[in-house]
């Protein structure tokens, strides 16, 4: 049967985000299970740390090499057989309980989700119009804070110890494959390979280059070992999904503010206030005793001031960016954030095996004033731009795309504000 476009993208686009709410519930299920099945099999802090560190390099690597693999086979086939790949991943951390398999089936996961994500989101992108684009993409940002914190909560069903919720993550994931084989609409026009310049980005912004490193280190941190730490300080599985939870709602709802905020005044100051709030409430986090209706209430302000800052500092990139080079830029980003999330749990499980669970914090805090005091630095060099200079800020305004669609016709709405989580 011949492939049919369905004349409406929001209801083409409903098979899809099916998809995306199946792959992320099943991936943000193992994000919240590993690190505390881990603590209870003896994993180290460095082994923990080394998981989240894998899944990330890991994810880089599907950023490169997945667009081959899609323009060999395909869209639809490149999904099920990574899909099928990831699900057969989840099933292997309670047959092989052994840190350096879990590393290994951490970076099999991680290069599939990368694969993943990029068809979900040229396919979303090939289904919008101007007219829906808006409101497809906050859809779907809207669809994975959601289900990645349903993910998280579902580590309370069964004791982190048996094999079944191993095996509700293999489900889920497999589950993902469905609405993308059976939907009728056409697929996407073949992804474009960019290439990969860190000295041109860093020509173009030295604060965007930097900071979306620095933003790596500390968001890589906090999905990787943000669970251990949770689950260490409550003593309790299910307030450990409730803070994670509560972070991640925390982002989800200053994501939006935060970037119309950044519209108005210099993008840069913005970074500083996220930067700013995340340093302090982790700090105070940290030194606290464990009251947990306000140990909740600074998840939720941790998450804010840290998980929106992907998206501000990736606008304030394409501000000076050309349009000709959105894509490349797009890669870019999402590779260097892609680095230093890999390098950020190593650094911090080294911190917390000295320092104890809230080890995280003191790491999260250093990372936070060194971009404070580079960007500092930065405004006193360079001057911001004027309003009327600015892309504007909406849910559609940077990359987790490393490549979609025709390079010279994509346009800056066509990216995607999606950081890996881990």
């Amino acid at each position: 049967m011949s492939e049919v476009k369905i004349r409406s993208p929001l209801l083409a686009a409903g098979a899809i985000l099916l998809s995306v709410a199946l792959l992320i519930t099943g991936n943000g299920l193992q994000v919240m299970l590993l690190p505390i099945r881990g603590g209870m099999e003896g994993f180290s802090a460095f082994q923990v740390g080394l998981l989240g560190s894998g899944y990330f390099f890991g994810f880089v690597l599907g950023c490169a090499f997945s667009p081959l693999l899609i323009i060999r086979a395909g869209h639809i086939r490149t999904f099920a057989a990574l899909v099928s790949i990831a699900s057969a991943a989840a099933l292997g951390y309670p047959l092989a309980v052994d840190p350096l398999t879990w590393v290994l089936l951490r970076m099999i996961t991680g290069f599939c989700l990368a694969g993943l994500y990029l068809v979900v989101e040229s396919w979303l992108n090939d289904q919008a119009t101007n007219e829906t684009r808006g409101a497809l993409i906050s859809t779907y940002v809207t669809v994975n804070f959601t289900v990645i914190t349903l993910g998280q909560m579902m580590v309370t069903l069964v004791r982190p110890d048996s094999f079944v919720l191993f095996s509700i993550a293999s489900v889920l994931v497999s589950l993902a494959a469905v609405p993308i084989v059976m939907t009728r609409s056409s697929q996407p026009p073949p992804v474009t390979i960019v290439r990969f310049r860190p000295r041109h980005m860093f020509q173009l912004s030295p604060t965007g280059t930097v900071s979306i490193f620095l933003v790596g280190v500390a968001t890589g941190s906090f999905w990787s070992l943000g669970p251990s730490y949770a689950n260490a300080a409550s003593g309790n599985v299910t307030d450990a999904a409730l803070f994670m939870s509560a972070a991640v709602m925390g982002g989800a709802v200053l994501q939006w503010p935060a970037g119309k905020i950044s519209d108005t005044i210099d993008r840069r100051l913005v970074m500083i206030g996220l930067a700013l709030l995340s340093a302090v409430i982790g700090a105070v986090i940290m030194v606290m005793p464990h009251v947990t209706w306000l140990w909740l209430t600074l998840g939720f302000a941790f998450g804010a001031g840290l998980l929106p800052a992907y998206a501000i500092v990736s606008s304030h990139v394409f501000d000076f960016a050309d349009r000709s080079d959105y894509v490349e830029i797009s890669a870019g980003l999402l590779l260097l954030n892609g680095l230093g999330s890999t390098v950020g749990p190593v650094l911090t499980s080294l911190t917390i095996e000295l320092f104890g669970p809230g080890g995280m914090f003191i790491t999260n805090g250093v990372v936070m004033i060194a971009l404070i005091g580079f960007v500092a630095e930065r405004l006193r060099r360079r001057e911001g731009l004027p309003e009327a200079e600015k892309e504007h800020f909406d849910l559609g305004t940077a990359g987790a795309v490393s490549v979609v669609g025709d390079e010279e016709a994509v346009q800056l709405s066509d990216l995607v504000v999606q950081e890996p989580a881990a």
